[in-house]
């Protein structure tokens, strides 16, 4: 299978996976409240099974891709998500709407554990093709509500899950078609299965290799609280804190994007970086770029706290791809999805308990206590990524 137009699906792929988890977060604020008498409020918890699914099913996503076929599961993956999204489309109420976005999750649940490990497959160097797949997993995020928003005018709230459902059945089939077409040439794609990535993990003894995933699963779980918490709250802190910049709710909007659209930047300066240097010392100065800035946002206001949350968004969006980077240095080939599993199992726990407790502090203290607490957990990324072995952190 030709590897570049493969890595062109697999990017393809990061973007619809989120891009089709936030579909029903436009559309229920646009137009399902008033098509369907209920208010927002009520028609948010109508979105959990699907969101529950997203995490819960990359476990055996993983498992089935380790023990059959990663290009199987993306397959479908693709045709799945499309599948799904057309039901969906099909809704009649709150209660078939659950259900379509419930089997949204379990196919979008598919693509972490195993695309991640395709993308690294065969590769010396994961940084940078890391890097590049998650930019394209946050166009996924961006794009949702732009996309979503101009299929509802154009056409209804119907048409914003059919439309790119036929698009994903589309990019499906075509995907299909490469990987039909690559069993042909099983000789050559022996030769690609096993990744000179893993050869480090093997290299660990037993203890090191440990460390090296509890330093994994550590800094997973306090980076997931702190992406979770800045992304979620950043339009809110700015129309508290850019009172003289943003004075609309467009302009709090605009603000949000730019600073996103730049720390998504991040990520390709960091896959360039851990394809060059330690991955301890990128690993080390990421925590220090969210740490610092976090800490001097509190009392900020203005242009000084726009330049701060560019700085502290460059730290978190950068630190994405580090430890998907170390998964693929010590994890053996022929484990690897379930460990990507294990690790966004993690990622999207903590990022589901990250709202209740941004409501919490936000609400009893105000956002200069969430600064200081996330800039902790920041700083306890940093202490976590000390631990981090040498023989994994050096390319």
């Amino acid at each position: 299978m030709n590897r570049k137009i493969e890595f062109a699906f697999l990017n393809a792929g990061h973007f619809l996976d989120h891009f089709f988890m936030l579909i029903f977060a436009t559309a229920s604020a646009l137009a399902l409240a008033g098509e369907w008498g209920l208010d927002y409020a009520r028609l948010i918890p109508y979105a959990t099974p699907g969101f529950v699914a997203f995490g819960l099913c990359t476990l055996p996503a993983g498992w089935l891709a380790d023990r059959w076929s990663r290009r199987g599961m993306m397959n479908l993956f693709f045709l799945g998500l499309g599948a799904s999204s057309l039901f969906t489309s099909l809704a009649g109420g709150p209660l078939s709407m659950a259900l379509g976005l419930l089997f949204i999750g379990v196919f979008a649940s598919i693509y972490h554990p195993v695309g991640l490990s395709l993308v690294i497959e065969g590769r010396l160097k994961t940084g940078m093709p890391l890097a590049i797949n998650g930019v394209f997993g946050n166009l996924g995020v961006a794009g949702a509500a732009l996309i979503t928003g101009w299929l509802i005018q154009l056409a209804g709230w119907r048409a914003a899950f059919a439309w790119p459902g036929l698009v994903c059945l589309a990019v499906g089939l075509a995907y299909l078609a490469l990987t039909l077409a690559g069993r042909k040439r099983p000789a050559q794609q022996k030769r690609r299965t096993g990744s000179p990535a893993a050869s480090p993990g093997k290299a660990l003894e037993r203890a090191l290799l440990l460390r090296a995933f509890a330093v994994v699963l550590v800094t997973t779980a306090l980076g997931g609280l702190v992406f979770q918490s800045t992304t979620f709250a950043l339009p809110k802190i700015f129309a508290e804190r850019l009172t003289d910049l943003a004075g609309s709710a467009s302009l709090v909007g605009q603000y949000a994007f730019y600073v996103f659209a730049l720390a998504a930047c991040g990520q390709l300066v960091v896959g360039f970086l851990v394809d060059r240097y330690s991955v301890r010392g990128v690993f080390a100065a990421a925590a220090v770029m969210q740490a610092v800035p976090l800490a001097l946002m509190v009392g900020l206001a203005d242009w000084p706290a726009l330049l701060a949350a560019m700085a502290f968004m460059l730290g978190v969006f950068g630190q994405i791809p580090i430890n998907d980077v170390i998964i693929g240095r010590i994890t053996a080939s022929q484990w690897r999805s379930r460990v990507f599993a294990l690790r966004y199992i993690v990622t999207f726990s903590v990022s589901a308990s990250s709202l209740p407790l941004i409501a919490w502090i936000v609400g009893a203290w105000g956002f200069d206590r969430l600064f200081v607490v996330l800039a902790m957990a920041a700083g306890g990324i940093f202490l976590a990524v000390l631990a981090l072995p040498r023989l994994v952190s050096k390319r």
